[in-house]
């Protein structure tokens, strides 16, 4: 076998490999992913393709009762929507519109909340846990954890 590793060439190879991996093991990574999401924002508004759908979903289903498939009612629908002069859009794109300033609206409303009372009890009805994990280890080698769950009343 030319141009192979012997055993002892893989062997050293690995124990590289380990020394970087068990310098890198004390400590855990901290992910950087995106913020929590607030379950109290208002939901975009839809555009006027999917209020058409809202629509073009039941009479679908009135004509083909049978059919079960998320993606033919896609597909119909989009031919449908491209198929569509401006003047038989305009009742969907005025309701979008509709939506769009009710949502504008909402999102004022909710961000002059965040602004007024960051800590204020409009918060979510999810409950909060907390972890505190102290790097200082007892006698033992095992760490303290304190776990504090807050309910909030509304």
């Amino acid at each position: 076998m030319k141009g192979g590793r012997s055993k002892t060439e893989s062997k050293k190879a690995d124990a590289k490999l380990s020394v970087k991996k068990g310098a890198a093991a004390g400590k855990k990574p901290v992910k950087k992913g995106k913020p929590a999401k607030d379950p109290n924002k208002p939901k975009r508004p839809a555009s006027a393709f999917f209020v058409f759908m809202e629509d073009f979903r039941k009479t679908y289903k009135e004509k083909h009762p049978n059919n079960k498939s998320v993606s033919a009612v896609g597909k119909a629908g989009g031919e449908k929507w491209k198929s569509m002069s401006e003047a038989e859009k305009a009742p969907f794109v005025a309701k979008a519109e509709k939506r769009k300033v009710d949502y504008e609206k909402t999102l004022q409303a909710y961000n002059k909340k965040l602004s007024d009372g960051p800590g204020a009890d409009d918060e979510s009805d999810k409950s909060k846990s907390e972890v505190n994990d102290d790097e200082d280890d007892d006698e033992d080698g095992s760490a303290d954890v304190i776990i504090c769950v807050i309910f909030h009343p509304n």
